[in-house]
């Protein structure tokens, strides 16, 4: 499925099988994951993505070949390919273990061909194995929504009361991580969206309302997964002092003028860009003893239109995810 022009649908295309080279795999794709990151790049919303381009960045599948120069991976082998698809190891954000913030980075399905095809070809050094137990369809939300949900509630730090802003693929997710480690979850939904609010509840969360709604009681992080600019004054206003406004998406509207006195008291925002190979490999391990559970709804790859629109829309619980026959 190919994003031949911003703000287009994609269409199905029949394209040249990729051929590995150096250091890279050929990944038979079985599953690929819609994340709202798709929606920003097929809505023409981040400036540096490619035209015409495959989106999706959520891979998972079985290593079809493998280029010279691959250790780690073998023939059948199944692998998960993420968002990051390549730095150029040798900045200081590299050196540094900031990988995330290479200015030369790559980034699959938005400068390279993602998932949303039979074949990708990905560098093995950007790769996961995945852990046995789970389903591809399963996997394969944890390739985004959980690794970049899992370095957001890493940036809120040893918070106990955490605020959840947009209950969707990444939320259902951390909200799993953040019960395990014995925090206090409060979900804010789109206001009225019962069915949203109530999949919170399924998962623990100690108190559900919508967006517009307060807290009963001062939140110690706020977590934003809906690119909503709006949101963040409101999640300011709701934190105790010293709180930290976590955003965790790669695209937000404008944030309106604040006053001050919501910032005061050392409450802070940050924002989350991209992930480095170490949160994936600390995520992965944590998930898979956990157990987190995922919530999919799986589309075949010739309606990843349709799927798009049910996320934009807001008619999904947890995860869409494309199965590739």
């Amino acid at each position: 499925m190919v994003l031949r022009t911003p703000g287009t649908a994609l269409a199905l295309a029949e394209l040249p099988a990729p051929v590995a080279g150096p250091g890279d795999v050929l990944v038979r794709v079985h599953a690929c994951g819609v994340c709202r990151t798709d929606l920003h790049v097929v809505d023409g919303e981040l400036p540096d993505a490619h035209s015409p381009i495959v989106p999706g960045h959520e891979i998972v599948g079985a290593v079809a070949a493998t280029g010279a120069d691959v250790t780690g991976f073998a023939l059948g082998d199944r692998v998960g390919v993420p968002w990051l698809a390549r730095t150029c190891g040798t900045c200081a954000f590299c050196r540094t273990g900031r990988e995330n913030l290479c200015e030369s980075a790559a980034f699959t399905g938005c400068t390279v061909n993602g998932g949303y095809a039979e074949y990708v070809v990905a560098d093995a050094r950007f790769c996961f194995p995945l852990p046995a137990g789970f389903s591809d369809v399963e996997l394969a939300p944890w390739l985004c929504a959980g690794l970049i949900g899992h370095r957001a509630l890493r940036m809120a730090g040893d918070a106990r009361r955490i605020g959840i802003y947009g209950f969707g693929a990444a939320a259902h997710i951390v909200a799993q991580v953040a019960r395990h480690e014995g925090r206090e979850v409060h979900a804010f939904t789109r206001p009225g969206d019962s069915a949203a609010q109530a999949f919170a509840r399924t998962l623990g969360a100690t108190w559900v309302g919508g967006s517009d709604e307060r807290p009963p009681a001062p939140l110690d992080a706020a977590l934003l997964f809906a690119p909503v600019g709006a949101l963040v004054p409101k999640a300011l206003a709701d934190l105790a002092r010293g709180g930290t406004v976590v955003c965790a998406g790669i695209h937000m509207s404008d944030i309106p003028a604040f006053p001050y006195a919501i910032l005061w008291h050392e409450r802070r925002i940050v924002s989350v860009a991209n992930l480095t190979r170490a949160d994936g490999e600390a995520f992965i391990a944590l998930a898979a003893r956990i157990p987190i559970r995922t919530e999919t709804t799986a589309y075949p790859l010739e309606r990843a239109n349709d799927a798009l629109a049910d996320l934009e829309h807001g008619a999904l619980t947890g995860a869409a995810v494309l199965v590739v026959d």
